[in-house]
């Protein structure tokens, strides 16, 4: 008896703490062909920007050069376009991803990200990171305030207003992403079960004592 119920409790046990797996959807900037739109990744609500290409402007030395790893996105296909001519721009960027069949409240990642020229990012509204510039990455991160439906990932680009040369885009790379499952009702059924079990055979100890 006792063999089985510590059978039923470490076999209840794996269920519950389900390995955690990586957020499906967290997907860095340029992940598509360079001049392809970049439809992981929505500007403004109603359209899609474009992976740039090392070497030209500004990717010949003034924004962190692309990797295999991620990509600049820019609003226009020409990724040297110049905005904001005498009023500062701003862009947001949204990334979805959904959180059904998993664990919210065990939800957590990590990224990194820059921007031309400064960026905050949101996780359902709540800030969880700044950038400041494009030269450098700037970590970002969360462990709470996930949904267990959709979530909604902004990254809020300000582009200071220049006359002339004055492109602007966004750089993302997640570094670590973990979820856990929800358990199956079965889990649950075998723990309980085993619970049950334990609570039983304590009641007969604790009434033989007393005889």
């Amino acid at each position: 008896m006792k063999k089985f119920i510590l059978a039923t409790l470490v076999a209840a046990t794996s269920f519950l703490s389900a390995h955690a797996a990586s957020i499906t959807g967290l997907v860095n900037t340029g992940s598509f062909a360079s001049g392809a739109q970049d439809t992981n990744y929505a500007l403004n609500g109603s359209s899609f920007g474009y992976v740039t290409s090392n070497g030209s402007f500004p990717l010949n030395g003034a924004w962190i050069a692309n990797t295999a790893t991620s990509k600049w996105i820019t609003p226009a296909l020409n990724q040297g376009t110049s905005f904001d001519p005498s009023a500062n721009g701003t862009y947001s960027w949204k990334l979805n991803f959904d959180l059904s069949g998993f664990n919210a409240a065990t939800a957590s990642f990590a990224g990194q990200f820059a921007a031309d020229n400064s960026a905050v990012v949101k996780l359902n509204g709540v800030q969880v990171g700044s950038a400041g510039g494009f030269s450098s990455f700037s970590n970002f991160s969360a462990n709470s305030g996930f949904y267990s439906g959709v979530n909604t990932l902004e990254f809020v680009v300000t582009n200071l207003a220049q006359a002339n040369g004055n492109p602007t885009g966004l750089r993302v790379e997640f570094l670590q992403s973990n979820v856990a499952p929800v358990p199956e009702p079965e889990a649950y059924a075998m723990l309980l079960a085993g619970l049950g079990l334990m609570g039983v055979i304590s009641r007969r100890r604790m009434k033989g004592k007393a005889a």
